[in-house]
């Protein structure tokens, strides 16, 4: 099935959902596509003890309740663009399954993440990490604190590029987003060595191998962008290569940006957490709002 150009936004009222449809908002309206606002309700199980039925009001105040959120979202997204094509949909049941039915057929899907996770030094809420690590398109984690402003709004998309196939995913969509924002793209690319060591004896040998290893780093860096440089001639690209870790160097390219784009391998360690460590860290220490992009097939 041929995925909808479409932006769908998580809506509950909250107010790291509030600045992710400010930015959902922004980005439909660069990439001229349409926005949809998706909120879900869900009856409290405390309420009813098993095999009774809840009466229809309670459905009905809920999911007014829902449509609520969904207007005040509107609202706050046709601040943003005033022009842009707004749908909704509400839904009965977890939010989680929801975004992840609708990620089978649409552009993208933004989160708010209030940054607060269950899990000591996971800062993502659990809907939020869920959708990230199981969605089928690429996912916007816009953090209450990482607000794109008048100050950054203007500012570079980044992209970390490491070679692997879903690295060269996340690139594509990177100058896309470059493209419609009229942004620079900065092309981060870490590489440490290990088999490299600088004894007192050998630091110029040391330093001497070192600088080899980042020209032919630099060229392959250069390789890996040149189809996606002749494909969009409208965005100034700016390549970083350092030694460095990713989620450092990543997090430092990223201060002042309008986007951050990663790919995830999904080889992460717990059964059914398939965000790798770099985007996991990344997504609590990002000072911008951060795609994560998964493999295509997965």
């Amino acid at each position: 099935m041929s995925k909808e150009d479409i932006v769908v936004v998580a809506v509950d009222g909250s107010d790291a959902s509030k600045q992710a449809v400010r930015w959902a908002a922004n980005t439909a309206n660069k990439r001229g596509i349409p926005l949809r606002l998706a909120s879900s309700y869900t009856m409290p199980q405390f309420l009813y003890a098993e095999g009774m039925v809840p009466p229809q009001e309670l459905f009905d105040d809920l999911q007014a309740e829902a449509l609520e959120k969904v207007n005040e979202a509107r609202d706050i997204a046709h601040e943003v663009a005033p022009e842009i094509k707004i749908g909704h949909t509400i839904a009965e049941g977890s939010p989680i399954d929801m975004l992840l039915e609708m990620s089978n057929d649409v552009t993208m899907i933004v989160m708010g993440s209030r940054g607060l996770g269950g899990l000591s030094g996971m800062v993502m809420g659990s809907v939020s990490g869920a959708v990230v690590s199981h969605a089928k398109c690429p996912v916007v984690v816009v953090r209450a604190d990482s607000s794109v402003n008048e100050s950054t709004k203007y500012g570079p998309v980044v992209v970390g590029v490491d070679g692997s196939d879903v690295s060269q995913q996340a690139t594509e969509y990177a100058f896309a987003e470059a493209s419609a924002r009229g942004a620079e793209l900065v092309a981060v690319h870490t590489w440490m060595d290990m088999q490299v060591q600088a004894s007192l004896a050998g630091l110029a040998a040391a330093q001497q191998q070192w600088d080899d290893v980042e020209r032919e780093q630099t060229n392959l860096l250069i390789e890996r962008l040149a189809p996606l440089v002749e494909q969009y001639p409208d965005v100034q690209v700016k390549k970083v290569i350092t030694r460095d870790r990713p989620v450092r160097a990543l997090a430092e390219a990223s201060e002042g940006a309008q986007l951050l784009v990663v790919g995830s391998h999904g080889r992460g360690g717990f059964k059914g957490m398939l965000l790798g460590s770099t985007s996991r860290a990344l997504l609590q220490s990002a000072p911008c709002p951060m795609m994560v992009v998964r493999p295509q097939s997965a």
